[in-house]
């Protein structure tokens, strides 16, 4: 997601962020929310009930969006608060990655290929703006979200068209997608640290 539908996105979150608030929830709740609906999401998809499985992702991403969301409406960001939410987005990642290659509806290789590529993007992020210190390395055109759009169209599709490897399909364009993302934040960071070096 770039900066400017970043922007766009946080703004209109806001008003679901507001709601929480008035129902008493925090941001450290609806993460655990977010990471409790992952679980089910990874056992359903474990069970081969696809359409399930694309039903909790979903509602695994709206909890998710709805933690950051209470935090900004609320001004109730934490640095722990923070780091909690991306070890509980890899945590969430795993889950359904691994319910889908224990369904052994694709090749457990595809499904790896995919769940390494998610978690290899998110790393190089998080160690370009820890270790090299850059404000934010949220590059590259696909973001988490996209990416889970991407397994959600190919778990639905399997289940209502099966045969016709879709869901492989998917997970190989989420696996794409991410490496290309990784290697787009590497330059990125190079180009950044060679400018902090100049100035």
């Amino acid at each position: 997601m770039n900066s400017s539908r970043r922007a766009a996105y946080e703004l209109k979150s806001q008003y679901f962020g507001r709601f929480c608030l008035k129902l008493g929830l925090t941001p450290n709740m609806l993460t655990a929310m977010s990471l409790a609906l992952s679980v089910v999401a990874g056992i359903v998809l474990w069970k081969n009930h696809l359409i399930w499985g694309a039903v909790f992702i979903v509602l695994t991403s709206f909890a998710d969006m709805l933690d950051g969301a209470t935090a900004r409406a609320g001004k109730m960001g934490t640095t722990y608060g923070g780091i909690l939410d991306h070890v509980s987005d890899r945590y969430a990642e795993f889950f359904i990655l691994a319910g889908i290659l224990l369904s052994q509806r694709v090749h457990a290789g595809w499904a790896l290929f995919a769940l390494f590529g998610m978690i290899i993007a998110s790393y190089t992020r998080a160690a370009a703006e820890s270790i090299g210190k850059i404000e934010n390395c949220e590059v590259g055109a696909v973001g988490r979200l996209e990416k889970f759009v991407i397994i959600i169209i190919g778990l639905i599709a399997e289940e209502l068209i099966p045969g016709y490897f879709i869901l492989a399909g998917a997970l190989v364009i989420v696996g794409v997608v991410s490496y290309v993302t990784s290697i787009q934040r590497l330059r990125f960071t190079r180009q950044a640290l060679r400018e902090k070096e100049n100035t």
